[in-house]
């Protein structure tokens, strides 16, 4: 079986991204299984027009980021000849792959569906001229009509969160729902230990959305815990991560990381007791799954699926003195023990990696009716 997924990005290249992250996993894991994988994602800087990532042996194709460059090499979907293109979140290459390869099945997994409000959101903190904003909202609405067409036409549609599912339907106006189709997350195969210490972190990029600065803020609040702030800023926010690590970089408690490899992020997870997430808009984050498998409480004020109410705090006003609050309830009694525990058992359960791969071919043998 050849498999094709299709992403807007991919997790290497100085770009660390979740949809890149996940994608990563789900490629790997089918790789393991045997099957014959394909990504196709937009090039970053230093990255070969195809490649072979990982011990596991699945092919990347990156179409430039030229002007219509996804028209132009639109006869790479077709070159790759799967039996199933499976887009990680509807994009333009989902429209064209359908156009490209119409005998072929179409799949499309809704990982983090946004309305054009969710949008103009987070367009404000990019230093857009009027023109520009103009012409990047007529683009996303154009995008939105090709994307909402390739989502009706496709073979079968999925969520990765069940909390999205209305919300896909609502913006790609489907009539039935998307099933539901989890990401994985590898369990650690080791026992964990936490610190001794009263130990929370910071996992994500350092992007106005994901407000770094607050996690810094509350380093100041809680001198008695160690705080650890993985990850980095990408491309336009470079200056605005400069300007935050100078800022707080004399607080005692608190480690800058930048970003970490997979290894080290283990590492600390394995230690830290919570992970703070500060972002004012998420949808089910690839960073819970991983902080639930390392038995982390969630501190949040995004609560996907229940993540943040169930296994952790929900910091619903989403201001730094709600964080302070919850943090403080999460550190009394040593609260966020037992709740790191029930995520832990949660994803256990629904996101272990082989059993959600398995599961990844049991849809695509469905779709293909073997």
């Amino acid at each position: 079986m050849r498999i094709c997924l299709i992403s807007t990005e991919i997790f290497a290249y100085g770009y660390y991204g979740g949809f890149g992250a996940l994608t990563r996993q789900i490629a790997s894991g089918l790789a393991k299984k045997g099957l014959e994988v394909y990504v196709i994602t937009p090039r970053y800087p230093n990255q070969k027009p195809a490649e072979i990532l990982d011990e596991d042996r699945y092919t990347v194709i990156s179409i430039p980021r030229e002007k219509f460059s996804s028209f132009k090499y639109r006869y790479i979907y077709k070159l790759v000849d799967a039996d199933i293109y499976h887009s990680e979140e509807p994009s333009l290459g989902t429209y064209i792959a359908q156009k490209m390869v119409p005998n072929r099945k179409h799949i499309i997994t809704f990982q983090d569906p946004r309305t054009l409000e969710d949008r103009r959101a987070e367009w404000k903190y990019y230093n857009f001229t009027k023109l520009e904003r103009v012409k990047v909202e007529i683009q996303t609405r154009l995008l939105y009509h090709l994307t909402r067409k390739a989502a009706k036409k496709a073979d079968a549609l999925y969520c990765q969160a069940w909390y999205a599912i209305p919300k896909a339907m609502r913006i790609y106006r489907l009539k039935e729902p998307p099933k539901f189709l989890p990401n994985p997350v590898k369990i650690p195969n080791r026992k964990i230990k936490k610190s001794d210490k009263p130990t929370v972190c910071f996992l994500a990029r350092w992007d106005p959305r994901k407000r770094p600065e607050f996690f810094l803020e509350l380093a100041k609040r809680f001198p008695d815990v160690k705080f650890i702030a993985m990850g980095k800023a990408h491309p336009p926010f470079l200056e605005r991560d400069k300007m935050l690590r100078k800022k707080y970089e004399n607080i005692p408690n608190l480690v800058m990381t930048g970003f970490v490899s997979e290894k080290e992020k283990s590492r600390i997870l394995e230690k830290s007791w919570i992970l703070i997430n500060t972002s004012w808009r998420e949808c089910l984050p690839v960073s819970f799954l991983e902080a639930c498998a390392h038995k982390c409480a969630i501190l949040s004020h995004e609560n996907p699926d229940d993540f943040a109410k169930n296994f952790g705090y929900w910091a619903k006003n989403g201001d730094l003195k709600d964080f302070e609050k919850g943090l403080k309830w999460l550190l009394e009694d040593k609260k966020w023990e037992k709740l790191g525990r029930k995520g832990f058992e949660y994803v256990r359960r629904v996101h272990e990696f082989n059993k959600v791969i398995d599961e990844h071919i049991r849809v695509y043998k469905e779709v293909l009716g073997l």
